[in-house]
């Protein structure tokens, strides 16, 4: 049997004298694994719509190595998976990847990515997560790799900062959530659970407000600096990312009013991909979100700056040593904690909404 008939058997490309009587769906897909120019474009791909996913993700295959498209693919089908994406193919990591059982005409996404598993999809595979933790003196940022983590983890990592412990004879601590005075959290319950990053550390026997400077955790110095100094001007020398993946050197001044980025004069440049970076200037009532992206090692990680401009969310991505850049994201992100911020609310208000509608999906599902 031919690959024609054979994908046709399956469901994924319909015989010529079945067009107008079987129910096809049209998608674009975006390939993460091409570096040339041809990234930017999608390939479209024509399939019975009652295909499954992993079905899809065959034919795609098949489309793209018929098409002598460049890298070559795995051999292993099963080593690629579909997300969905924007329509600029950035993957949305709001979603996890599709389910390969699934039948393709149950997702109403018609812009989708090839993946290939257990790699970063585009730049944007890992969030930065920040659980704010108030206290008698001010407040921590505690970061977290993952929604699962358990509350006692937090508390853990909370008082550590803070040069407290929850061993020996010393107070005891718990967390509320900041909008619920007087209620202990779940220390067994996980993150996701609590619907809420921002909780309050008090001391037990007591409630908010009974603050006692010999008994309450010591302050770490080095959160003392990290409030203090986050609306200070620095600046940072890091690679600015462009879309092939080819970079240029930049100075990322940031202070607590502004994030500025201006391109470094005479640089060397191996790529004939070099464009002249111009300068960008962003207010930080604009700015949206700070993540790192990808940690490779302690000389290689990559964050990524979301930012409001003319109504769209714009994402810039830089490279530097692991160090320079968990500076830059908590530097940023204790700036973003302490504005009111509209843009910022409403990008993660639309994220949300991307959140509920990936809920509804596993709902049906679970209904079905």
């Amino acid at each position: 049997m031919c690959i024609i008939d054979y994908l046709s058997a399956l469901g994924l490309i319909p015989f010529k004298g079945h067009v107008g009587t079987t129910a096809t769906k049209k998608i674009d897909v975006y390939l993460s694994m091409q570096t040339s120019q041809d990234k930017l474009l999608p390939m479209t791909v024509v399939t019975i719509a009652n295909a499954k996913v992993h079905d899809l993700i065959g034919l795609i295959c098949w489309q793209y190595t018929s098409e002598g498209r460049e890298p070559k693919l795995n051999e292993s089908v099963g080593v690629y998976c579909l997300h969905i994406a924007e329509d600029d193919g950035e993957v949305d990591t709001d979603f996890p990847p599709l389910d390969s059982s699934e039948p393709i005409h149950k997702f109403g996404f018609s812009t989708l990515t090839l993946v290939e598993k257990y790699s970063s999809p585009g730049l944007a595979a890992k969030q930065s997560l920040f659980v704010r933790i108030n206290a008698a003196h001010g407040f921590s940022l505690i970061q977290v790799d993952s929604m699962k983590v358990t509350m006692n983890e937090i508390l853990q990592k909370a008082l550590k900062r803070r040069k407290g412990s929850q061993k020996g004879s010393g107070p005891q601590y718990r967390l509320e959530k900041q909008s619920q005075p007087n209620v202990p959290v779940d220390l067994d319950g996980s993150l996701e659970s609590q619907s809420t990053l921002e909780f309050c550390l008090v001391r037990e026997n007591s409630s908010r407000g009974e603050e006692s400077s010999e008994e309450d955790p010591q302050i770490d110095i080095a959160t003392v600096q990290d409030m203090l100094s986050s609306h200070h001007y620095k600046s940072f020398k890091v690679s600015m990312i462009h879309r092939l993946r080819f970079t240029t050197d930049v100075q990322l001044g940031i202070s607590g009013e502004k994030v500025e980025i201006d391109p470094v004069t005479n640089q060397k440049t191996s790529t004939k991909f070099w464009i002249k970076q111009k300068p960008i200037s962003i207010d930080s009532d604009l700015l949206c979100a700070c993540d790192l992206a990808e940690e490779k090692s302690p000389s290689h990680a990559i964050f990524k700056l979301t930012y409001l401009s003319n109504h769209d969310y714009k994402h810039l991505y830089f490279e530097s040593d692991s160090s320079t850049v968990n500076e830059i994201v908590l530097k940023v992100n204790y700036i973003l904690e302490s504005r009111a911020s509209t843009a910022r609310a409403d990008y993660f208000a639309q994220k949300q909404r991307k959140l509920s509608r990936r809920t509804s999906f596993s709902l049906k599902k679970s209904g079905q």
